[in-house]
C-alpha cells in the first residue's frame, strides 16, 4: 500500500482580487475575492502535491461579496465538479444553462470539444465550493452538463455515490465521487473497484481515521495500491468527501 497525508495548513493558500492582474477572470465589486486553497499542482491554476490518478484539480474556494465568482472562460476536454458547501453559486454555461446551486447542490460539467462557464456569487452570503477537474477517458466529446443534491439528512451514516460509477450521474472517466456525513461513531469499509485505483479522501468538516492516520478538519490522504480503506469516525458531526480514480 502506498498513501500520502495532506494537513490543512500544507495545502497551496492563494487570494485573488477582483482588481489589479486577476480583473479580466475574477469578477466583482472592487473588494470582492477569492481564497483558493489547493490540494494538486496544475500549472498556473494552483499549486501543491502531484496530480492523483486522473484528478488534476482539487480547489476548496470561498467567494466574498456579493457579484464574486469568475467571468465567462472557455473550458475543453476536462470535467468540472463542483460541490457546494455554504452560500449559493449562479452557473452559466455555453449549453444554454442558467442555474442556481445551494448548499448540498452539485454539477458536473463536460467541456468536452469546447464549452464555456461563469461561476458567481451574487448573494451578500460567502459562497464556499469544492471544485474537482479531472480528465475524461473520452477526448473532445460533445459538452453536457448535469446537476444533483446531496440530502444529508436522508443520507446520514451512509457511503452515499454522489458521481461516476455507481451512481446516478455518470462521467466518461474510471472515477466515483462519493460523501460521507456522519453524527455517530463507526467504522466504514471502502472497497476499491481493483489494485489499479486509488482513494483520495478530504475532510470537509469533523475528523477522521483513514487507515490508521488521524485527519481533522480540511485534512486529506491519498492511498492506492490496496483493495479496501478502513474509515472511523467519531461521536461528532463529520462530513468526508472521497474520490476514486483509477491511476
Amino acid at each position: 500500500m502506498q498513501s500520502f497525508v495532506l494537513k490543512a495548513e500544507e495545502r497551496d493558500h492563494r487570494k485573488f482580487m477582483s482588481t489589479g492582474e486577476a480583473s479580466s477572470y475574477v469578477a466583482g465589486h472592487p473588494d470582492a475575492y477569492i481564497t483558493r486553497h489547493s490540494s494538486f499542482n496544475f500549472g498556473d491554476y494552483q499549486t501543491g502535491r502531484k496530480g492523483f490518478g486522473k484528478v488534476r484539480v482539487f480547489g476548496d474556494e470561498i467567494f466574498s461579496k456579493a457579484g464574486c465568482g469568475y467571468n465567462m472562460h472557455p473550458h475543453h476536454d476536462f470535467i468540472i465538479m463542483a460541490f457546494i458547501l455554504e452560500g449559493e453559486l449562479t452557473h452559466v454555461n455555453t449549453l444554454g444553462k442558467v442555474d442556481t446551486l445551494k448548499a448540498g447542490d452539485f454539477y458536473a460539467f463536460s467541456a468536452g470539444s469546447g464549452g464555456k462557464h461563469c461561476e458567481l456569487n451574487i448573494e451578500s452570503q460567502d459562497l464556499h465550493v469544492i471544485y474537482v477537474w479531472v480528465i475524461p477517458g473520452m477526448l473532445l466529446l460533445p459538452p453536457t452538463y448535469q446537476r444533483s443534491h446531496f440530502n444529508a439528512t436522508t443520507s446520514c451514516n451512509k457511503l452515499t455515490p454522489l458521481v461516476g460509477n455507481d451512481s446516478s450521474m455518470p462521467i466518461t472517466q474510471d472515477l466515483k465521487i462519493s460523501r460521507l456525513d456522519t453524527d455517530a461513531a463507526a467504522t466504514y469499509e471502502y472497497k476499491l473497484a481493483s489494485g489499479n485505483h486509488g482513494v483520495y479522501a478530504f475532510v470537509i468538516e469533523g475528523s477522521m481515521t483513514c487507515n490508521g492516520a488521524s485527519l481533522g478538519k480540511r485534512d486529506s490522504t491519498g492511498i492506492w495500491e490496496t483493495d479496501k480503506v478502513t474509515i472511523q469516525t467519531g461521536t461528532e458531526r463529520s462530513d468526508i468527501l472521497i474520490v476514486e480514480t483509477i491511476m
